[in-house]
């Protein structure tokens, strides 16, 4: 389902896409977030994405203009994992209500590897 609208000069829809890269960018700039990770089911591997790959690690439900986003993030070696997490979420529930005017309902994050940054 779509990002849906009505306003007093007509209706706005927005594509999950759009909102799923947004998301996806606000996460990546919060502090001990080294990137998005992509798991594949079939040998259970964990893949580090970047650029225009970090949509595949940004899952978003809209329901009645509502959003549940999931992320599958790759955190850094040496940060408090409840920190990076709880910044993350409030800095992308701020960023993604202001971007799409929608309530953020629910984030769920999976910490899918740890890596030392370089």
């Amino acid at each position: 389902m779509k990002g849906h609208m009505n306003t007093k000069n007509g209706n706005i829809i927005i594509e999950n896409e759009v909102i799923t890269r947004y998301a996806g960018l606000s996460a990546v700039e919060c502090f001990g977030i080294v990137g998005m990770a992509a798991v594949s089911v079939k040998d259970g591997l964990v893949k580090l994405l970047k650029g225009d790959s970090i949509t595949k690690g940004v899952n978003v439900v809209v329901t009645e203009n509502r959003l549940t986003i999931d992320f599958h993030i790759i955190v850094a070696y040496g940060v408090s994992i409840s920190a990076v997490t709880e910044n993350l979420m409030s800095t992308v529930q701020y960023k993604v209500e202001e971007f799409t005017g929608m309530e953020v309902d629910k984030i769920n994050i999976f910490v899918e590897g740890v890596r030392v940054l370089d």
